[in-house]
Formats: structure tokens, sequence, C-alpha cells
């Protein structure tokens, strides 16, 4: 019986998930096919609290604990798709999380190198993808406004919490060519998400993706804790 269930309850979050990617997805505009496929395959119920399992495929955040939330899937899709990620790329996230969004970049690059300056977060996120078998993605507690020097440069970086600025580390970190993608706003509930490519070694360029909400950046070249 309970085998029965199991697999009733599999099938569920199935069918949630292939809504999630036709209806709240692919038909507001994101159209990487990578991006499409990787959306599809992350178990985001693996990513959320149990009381929250229910609405994991729900186009909204959740609470995950320490104050911090896991990202509605559209913007965690718009995201990573804006990274324009290659099967052979090198990706620095600031701000772990659940780690859901590291999962989904690990289908679509290389590697992950991902920071949380929460170590009960990056300690449950570093065990959930070990479980799902992610093994490109290292799980590291810091100060993610410093970035990940000693792996550095990245073909893209992504900030799942919003910055005053572009952290200058996080530029220095960026190889020529790459793409860094992040919430930044004067404001710590209100921020407009920006794509900053590296065009040369002293010369970058940015494009504004649209308005968004997300948790402060905190950290030394973020806001103050």
């Amino acid at each position: 019986m309970s085998r029965g269930n199991g697999q009733d309850h599999e099938t569920r979050f199935e069918r949630a998930r292939r809504a999630m990617v036709t209806d709240q997805i692919a038909r507001r505009g994101v159209r990487d096919p990578n991006v499409l496929r990787a959306m599809s395959r992350v178990p985001r119920e693996r990513f959320v609290p149990p009381d929250s399992v229910d609405f994991a495929y729900d186009d909204r955040p959740l609470p995950i604990g320490h104050g911090q939330t896991i990202s509605q899937p559209y913007v965690v899709a718009l995201m990573t798709e804006a990274l324009e990620l290659g099967p052979g790329d090198r990706v620095l996230e600031i701000g772990t999380g659940s780690g859901y969004a590291a999962a989904v970049l690990a289908e679509c690059a290389r590697e992950v190198d991902t920071i949380e300056r929460h170590e009960g977060l990056a300690a449950s996120a570093r065990a959930r993808l070990a479980e799902l078998g992610y093994a490109n993605v290292r799980v590291r507690v810091g100060d993610g406004t410093l970035g990940w020097p000693e792996a550095a440069p990245f073909d893209a970086i992504v900030a799942t919490a919003g910055g005053p600025t572009v952290p200058r580390a996080l530029l220095a970190q960026l190889a020529v060519g790459g793409r860094l993608v992040m919430p930044v706003g004067a404001m710590k509930n209100a921020q407009t998400l920006v794509r900053v490519v590296r065009t040369f070694d002293d010369r970058f360029e940015e494009d504004d993706l649209g308005g968004v909400a997300f948790v402060p950046l905190i950290g030394a070249q973020g806001w103050e804790a």
C-alpha cells in the first residue's frame, strides 16, 4: 500500500512540474531548451520545507528558514536563461539557500560553486544536492559578496539576493566574455535585475531585465547585517 501511495505522490509532483514549465515559464517567454529541460528535471519539492511541499510548484517564493526564501520558479528560469550557459561553463552562485537554483544551474553547466552565509542552510543544501546526485556542485559557507577568488575566473556569476551595487569582487572574478546576473537596488526590498557582460578586461556592459524583489545581499560589499 505504501509503495502505491508513494508512486501516486511522485506522479502528482511530476504533473505539477510539467505544468510549471509549460504555464509559468515557457508561456512567459523563457525559450532556452536547456533551461526548460533543467526546470523539468529538478524536483523542487525536495528543496522546500515539509510544510510547503504542497505549494512546491506554485509560482511564488517560499520561506526556507533563516529569513531566506526559495525563489519563484519563473525567476529562477529567467535568471538562468540570462546567464546563457554552455555545457562547459563554470558558474558561481551567491546565495545557495535551499540549493534549488544550484541544481538547475548544474543541469546546464559543467561546474557550480555556490556560497551561503548561513551554515545551517549550506549544510542542508549540500546534503540534498549530494542525495540527488549533483556531484558537480560545491557548497561553501562564507561572504558571497567577496566571491570565491581561488576558483576564479567564472564564465557566469549569479546572485540570488539584492545588493545596492554589483560587488567589485564579483566583477573581478568574471571571465572576459562572462555574464553576471543579480538584483541591484537602492532599497533592500525592491531591485532591478541586471545582466553585466565583461567585454574586455576593463569594460563591462549592463542590461536591465526588469523589476524584482529579493532578500538583501548581506556582506562586506553588500548590505550590512
